[in-house]
């Protein structure tokens, strides 16, 4: 592999494991000399990865990771379950078994990770799961947006897979079965139920990935100055 594409890889990587945080801007200087590149090849790596939709690229700005603000998590969560349900749907009909046999490996990574407890390594195996699938479909239309969609879902995703209580530990245990219904829906070529499963996966855990967006509510006693306001 070329020190590119390792730089590539490792780039894409680091932005999808949330060590390089969304709208984070990105030191050229400090990348050529982690990765032992000079600085153009470094900025063909960047234009490849906005290209693919990692990062953004102004001219006066230079690249900084792509955002996950208000306005981007809105369309994610409205244009998501719907290319995500085809996506299934079609990878129920036309998957080859090479290909599940691979989706398997892939379950089996994710459930390893949630078994220790490791959200980055879950997000990261949830990510190749759907990117399998993504494949089976065998779509450019739906793969253009779904390789786009897949950045911002496995970047969420790390706040789903890091429960905060008990009820929260349940979801992820019930998301992990939920994947191994969706693999049998393949393999049984059952495209409908495919459908249902994936869009009952996102209900499951459309309100823990919103939180990543949702500011948390301000604390009582600061609400309660509103009351006190004449008092200055």
């Amino acid at each position: 592999m070329s020190r590119k594409d390792a730089c590539f890889d490792s780039l894409v990587t680091r932005i999808l494991a949330m060590d390089l945080q969304p709208g984070l801007d990105l030191d050229e200087a400090s990348l050529a000399s982690h990765y032992g590149l000079s600085r153009t090849p470094l900025r063909e790596v960047l234009q490849r990865l906005s290209g693919a939709g990692y990062v953004t690229i102004s001219e006066n700005r230079g690249a900084k990771v792509a955002s996950m603000d208000i306005t981007v998590m809105r369309v994610f969560f409205q244009t998501a379950p719907m290319i995500y349900a085809n996506v299934m749907q079609l990878a129920a009909r036309c998957r080859t078994t090479a290909q599940l046999d691979r989706l398997k490996d892939a379950q089996r990574a994710f459930k390893s990770a949630g078994l220790e407890g490791e959200a980055q390594d879950m997000a990261l195996a949830n990510h190749r799961f759907h990117a399998i699938t993504l494949e089976m479909a065998d779509n450019p239309y739906l793969g253009a947006a779904m390789n786009r969609l897949l950045i911002d879902h496995t970047r969420l995703s790390q706040t789903f897979y890091r429960p905060s209580s008990a009820d929260d530990a349940a979801l992820v245990a019930t998301a992990i079965e939920q994947h191994d219904a969706m693999i049998a829906a393949i393999e049984a070529r059952e495209g409908a139920l495919a459908i249902d499963l994936t869009l009952q996966h996102w209900d499951l855990s459309r309100d823990r990935m919103e939180r990543f967006v949702r500011p948390d509510p301000l604390p009582v006693d600061v609400l309660s100055m509103k009351g006190r306001r004449h008092a200055f």
